[in-house]
């Protein structure tokens, strides 16, 4: 089983799109995705510099634009689509029409939602996020509960990254739990907790308006690293997961008890080809960060020799 992962918000760098944009159509498709999104794709994905496309607004839609033509791509090359497939955090959309929940343009425009409604709420509460590299979990958990922290991502392979308050994060990373390493990171606020409660209730009702299908291929969620057979669930899963941690590892653990054999992250990618390094030894894997990176990924793909 070859399964397709699709990267989440901090995957993405200045000019990362500007490869992509020498494929035919592509340039087409960017303007089509940016009309849904409200957000000049290609403008922000080639000269915005990185505090530019550090913003919520801007980095999910360019996120999932990205994922979205890379997959177009691999499929088109390969002749066919992966087993099955996932995404991380805002990856989720990228998912969802990947496994033909929704459409890509109803992606892009839930994922314009999705980023103004989370910056919106994030601007009402200054707040953050902090990667917790090693370290016993329960004993790292037990410490966020004492500075009113709380776990946002599960990433698997010794990695959680926790969010809430920045003074409760100054806390931790002064005096660290033993064992672990505190890593500041360049977000705009406490994604996937209860601070995001006001997205959730915006991105609800845009959810209202879809009708989406089934899942085609085996898709994951985000929530429980569950497989999800009904379309309007994944939806519903998809809201709730705004403020709800990710637990990227249950995903992992999945993985393995389906049998995967390879694993292939969509532009932008590096960040979950890393995590499955540690978190699925020996699966063979491929980031497609720019399109040189497809052929060995279209090679993974049909179980030719990468």
């Amino acid at each position: 089983m070859i399964v397709v992962v699709c990267p989440g918000q901090g995957s993405q760098t200045p000019g990362f799109l500007s490869p992509w944009l020498e494929l035919d159509g592509v340039a087409d498709t960017l303007a089509a995705f940016s009309e849904a999104a409200e957000v000049d794709l290609q403008q922000h994905g080639t000269v915005s510099d990185a505090d530019t496309i550090r913003d919520t607004r801007i980095a999910q839609p360019l996120i999932v634009a990205a994922s979205l033509i890379a997959a177009d791509a691999l499929s088109g090359r390969a002749g066919r689509r992966a087993d099955g497939i996932a995404g991380h955090s805002v990856g989720e959309i990228a998912a969802l029409v990947g496994s033909g929940v929704i459409d890509a343009e109803t992606g892009m425009r839930l994922v314009g939602i999705r980023g103004r409604a989370m910056a919106d709420a994030a601007a009402q509460t200054p707040t953050g996020m902090s990667a917790v590299l090693g370290g016993d979990e329960e004993t790292v958990l037990t410490r966020l509960t004492e500075l009113g922290l709380s776990p946002a991502n599960y990433n698997g392979g010794g990695q959680l990254v926790v969010a809430g308050e920045l003074a409760g994060l100054d806390a931790l990373s002064s005096e660290p739990v033993k064992g672990t390493r505190v890593i500041p990171l360049q977000v705009a606020g406490a994604f996937h907790t209860s601070y995001m409660a006001p997205a959730v209730a915006a991105l609800r009702d845009a959810v209202a308006t879809v009708a989406p299908a089934d899942p085609e291929i085996t898709l994951w969620s985000n929530r429980d690293g569950s497989v999800v057979t009904d379309g309007a669930q994944a939806l519903s899963y998809l809201v709730d997961q705004v403020s709800s941690p990710v637990r990227w590892d249950l995903c992992m653990t999945s993985f393995a008890d389906h049998g995967i054999t390879g694993l292939i992250e969509l532009a932008p990618a590096g960040a979950l080809t890393g995590l499955a390094k540690r978190g699925l030894r020996g699966i063979p894997s491929v980031a497609v960060k720019t399109p040189e990176d497809l052929d060995a990924a279209v090679a993974l793909l049909n179980g030719e020799a990468a």
